[in-house]
């Protein structure tokens, strides 16, 4: 038989799971086995920190820079010019409140999507939990995120308006509805782009009208005047992002205070679409461990 119809005989092969990550493994017990390996999980987060910006002058202050460019386009063509600020007090501080959310999200999804492809080397030379790839994105989305917060509680001093206000109660839930949803989508989109690549550049698509689709650059108030109370509405504002947007906006925007409209449930809902995504989270994961033991072949 030639090497060329050797070849062809094992591309019919069907793909058998081999190692150790078959389908008995459970959500509590893929949880044990990362947290035995939390020491890898925490190198792997500052690898990822790291590589970003290797042989970099400025190093970390990059970090900063996206948001900013962002905020800045934002405020002066979108505020300014096309006068979105009219009636929304210290645009800025609300332009990148939702913004710090938003990139909270894209970047645990879109970084996990692509995590286990990018660490092809590591999957095919050594056993560890492949939960730990994506997972250690969201270490480094993590790191990010506290970084634009400080940002936004000095910007906020500055300008006299300090969030310290009970409805910092919101802030917490806000971000756990991303980090859930994040991780919940990220294990399922990393085991999935293994097998279709083109998946990792249609979340890129995907996140970008997510952007758009959350009051970010525009209020829910405006949402609502066009929508009206209804089915529609309710389907916009209980989007886990237009959730912790407006949580954000509602816990560190001071400059809403008394005149911004929010749903007046926004903590009910907080907490129906965290146990949402506790729910995606545990099937979502028990899909990964599913496909896991295919990866090393696939790759």
């Amino acid at each position: 038989m030639s090497s060329q119809a050797r070849f062809d005989a094992l591309s019919q092969e069907r793909l058998v799971p081999v190692g150790s990550g078959g389908t008995s493994r459970s959500f509590v017990r893929s949880l044990l086995e990362i947290l035995r390996h939390r020491e890898m999980l925490s190198l792997l987060v500052r690898r990822d920190l790291k590589s970003r910006y290797k042989d970099s002058t400025l190093g970390f202050v990059w970090t900063l820079v996206r948001p900013l460019t962002q905020l800045l386009i934002y405020y002066v063509v979108i505020g300014k010019f096309l006068g979105a600020e009219r009636g929304i007090p210290e645009f800025a501080i609300y332009v990148f409140t939702g913004l710090t959310a938003y990139g909270l999200l894209s970047e645990i999804i879109g970084g996990s999507t692509a995590s286990i492809v990018g660490n092809a080397g590591l999957i095919k030379k050594i056993y560890l939990p492949r939960e730990v790839f994506p997972l250690a994105t969201v270490g480094s989305a993590m790191f990010n995120f506290i970084i634009q917060i400080a940002i936004i509680l000095i910007a906020t001093a500055m300008l006299g308006s300090f969030p310290a206000t009970i409805d910092l109660v919101y802030f917490l839930p806000s971000v756990l509805v991303l980090l859930v949803f994040g991780t919940a989508f990220g294990l399922l989109l990393a085991a999935v782009n293994v097998f279709l690549r083109d998946v990792q550049y249609l979340v890129e698509v995907i996140l970008l009208l997510l952007l758009w689709a959350s009051p970010i650059v525009y209020s829910w108030s405006m949402v609502r005047d066009i929508l009206g109370h209804g089915l529609l509405l309710d389907l916009y504002t209980n989007n886990p992002i237009t959730l912790s947007v407006l949580g954000f906006q509602k816990s560190l925007w001071m400059g809403g205070q008394g005149i911004a409209d929010y749903p007046a449930d926004l903590m009910l809902r907080l907490g129906i679409a965290f146990f949402i995504g506790l729910i995606l989270l545990g099937l979502f994961q028990r899909v990964f461990a599913k496909l896991q033991g295919n990866f090393a072949q696939a790759l």
